[in-house]
């Protein structure tokens, strides 16, 4: 019998075959050191390109589970179920991890047994980095899972397709008591293009999934209300896209919002009754942080002394941010977003408006908590305005309402 690998990749791909063997090759190399039994799990869904030819002639190291038809990125559970590692590391098939990131990936987990997912530092072409919209939350581009956990909690969800499948994955992690991290001493390369065109079927199952994800797991009210939310914040983007990328064969992106939510309502009784899987209040605090933050925008008046603050960014975690200013009687001014504010845009009666157009607060509140967005929006606010800009989750927060010393 082989010997038990300690580390097992999980891919899926499609007619990718060229940049698939490009980026093997390269994870190939940074593994075979630390494991010469590691195995590379590829899963083709239904390419009708050359792909298998070049894996065979260029990645003979890798082991193909085909196919009939494509499953998209959830695909990867085929090579999930069959990965034999200690370690099971889910890759895009256009990423790679960096010179270093392996012996750190399992240092990690070997020090840290509540350790269930380790997330890689994602570093895109352009330099800029990616990362979920929760911290909490693991990205598909590049993550390394401990399989024991993973054989306890179960694996992506098989009809969701794309988007979205890493939330509800993280949050049976979280909700057993397991950690999920970042780290930015795992770096790996994300050949993807930061500025590409985002399609509308990427519009349609981002609308039905979040809704797959809140029906299942968000108990009441807070279920009903993110739904709320997060479809107004959905349409927003849907017509931002419409108004800014060239027309498609494809119909619109509004088109694509009206029946990825029509969808996603129509399975809502499914999902909330058969499927359900609320989690408990530790669990919720854990993703969404409302006491956190409410405890450090407190923290930030003290410091700063505002009253009336203008939220920077219509993000997926706003209203973690709207209920702390309402739980401490702090008024918000408006929220602002350059993308996706305008004049006839509201959050639950909050104006959302560009950033140029918004006037009358003491301080920026960052309303943004990817560990991505949240400082490179402060960074960029702090060079537009001499008004105090908080990021609650910067480890400089307490220089905080001076902004050239906390942007050093």
């Amino acid at each position: 019998m082989r010997p038990r690998p300690l580390i097992s990749y999980c891919i899926a791909t499609y007619n990718r075959g060229r940049v698939l063997v490009d980026c093997l090759r390269k994870t190939y190399a940074q593994t075979i050191a630390i494991d010469p039994n590691a195995e590379f799990l590829v899963v083709d869904n239904a390419s009708n390109d050359d792909t298998r030819a070049q894996l065979k002639d260029h990645a003979p190291f890798a082991r193909v589970i085909p196919l009939e038809r494509n499953e998209g990125p959830v695909a990867k559970n085929h090579a999930l179920r069959q990965a034999r590692g200690q370690y099971v590391v889910i890759l895009d098939d256009d990423a790679y991890p960096n010179p270093g990131a392996l012996p750190q990936m399992v240092r990690h987990f070997q020090s840290d047994p509540h350790l269930a997912a380790a997330v890689f530092d994602v570093t895109l072409p352009d330099g800029t980095k990616e990362a979920s919209a929760f911290p909490d939350v693991f990205i598909g581009a590049g993550t390394a899972f401990r399989k024991s956990v993973l054989d306890l909690v179960g694996l992506l969800p098989q009809d969701y397709f794309m988007q979205a499948e890493e939330y509800d994955l993280s949050f049976r992690i979280l909700a057993a008591g397991y950690t999920i991290q970042r780290f930015w001493d795992m770096p790996l390369t994300h050949l993807k293009t930061p500025n590409a065109r985002i399609g509308q079927r990427t519009t349609r199952l981002d609308v039905r999934n979040n809704l797959y994800l809140l029906a299942r797991y968000i108990p009441d009210p807070l279920c009903h209300q993110l739904a709320a939310d997060w479809l107004a914040r959905y349409f927003a983007m849907a017509k931002q896209r419409d108004a800014t990328q060239p027309a498609s064969a494809h119909g619109t992106h509004k088109a694509a919002y009206m029946t990825g939510a029509a969808e996603g309502l129509a399975k809502w009784s499914l999902k909330r009754d058969k499927e359900k899987f609320l989690l408990d209040d530790d669990t919720v605090e854990r993703i969404f942080k409302f006491d956190k933050i409410t405890q450090r925008l407190d923290q930030a008046r003290a410091a700063v002394g505002f009253s009336r603050v203008l939220l920077a960014d219509y993000s997926k975690s706003l209203s973690s941010f709207t209920t702390a200013a309402g739980r401490l009687g702090i008024e918000v001014a408006a929220v602002a977003d350059d993308n996706l504010g305008g004049e006839d845009q509201d959050y639950r009666g909050t104006p959302i408006r560009r950033f140029a157009d918004c006037s009358d607060y003491d301080a920026i509140v960052v309303a943004n908590l990817s560990p991505v967005a949240a400082p490179r929006r402060t960074a960029a606010l702090q060079r537009l305005t001499h008004k105090p800009v908080i990021n609650l989750f910067d480890p400089m927060r307490h220089l905080v309402g001076k902004p050239v010393a906390s942007s050093q």
